[in-house]
């Protein structure tokens, strides 16, 4: 199992931050991960980042991705927030499988913020090695999380849900636990 983390609206004073942990539990990760990248081909784009990309082009991701074999966990918490206390307190209840082989973490964090993800990690067991920053360019994955954090903070906060709710109640359906 791989996990690949993911946060979005984390630096906004109001509405919501989700943190969007977006387990992989398919027993083939190169397979999920050739399937993005064909999306992503197909929808004539490098890679896919939620703030970066398009209205038309994010829903034709969205519609793609929701397709495929993966599950998520998000939390959703109120801001403004303590980044560093709400991620210890976040990854704790959402960190608690065993058989993990990987941990990606979105784009270079400061140190306090690796170091917290390793604690929760070490608190339950789990190998720090497993612990790996990447860009977004870089994995399939960090992306399929990234599309989950966007979703879910458009969601809850309440933004264009002419547009998001029916991608998030598809997205539902993928979603294991939501910690608010």
């Amino acid at each position: 199992m791989f996990i690949f983390i993911d946060e979005s609206g984390i630096h906004k004073k109001v509405d919501h931050s989700t943190f969007a942990l977006a387990y992989i539990e398919s027993q083939n990760y190169s397979l999920l991960e050739k399937q993005v990248q064909e999306i992503e081909s197909k929808l004539k784009i490098d890679y896919f980042h939620w703030s970066k990309t398009a209205w038309k082009i994010k829903e034709k991701f969205i519609k793609e991705v929701l397709k495929l074999n993966f599950k998520a966990k998000i939390a959703v918490v109120k801001n403004p927030i303590k980044t560093d206390k709400e991620l210890e307190k976040v990854l704790a209840h959402l960190i608690i499988e065993k058989k993990i082989k990987g941990i990606y973490i979105d784009g270079k964090k400061p140190k306090w913020y690796e170091r917290k993800i390793k604690k929760t990690l070490r608190d339950k067991g789990i190998s720090t090695k497993k612990l790996r920053t990447v860009r977004s360019s870089q994995n399939a994955g960090v992306r399929v999380a990234d599309m989950v954090a966007g979703l879910s903070r458009s969601y809850f906060d309440r933004k264009r849900l002419d547009r998001i709710s029916k991608y998030y109640r598809r997205l539902e359906k993928k979603i294991i636990v939501v910690v608010k």
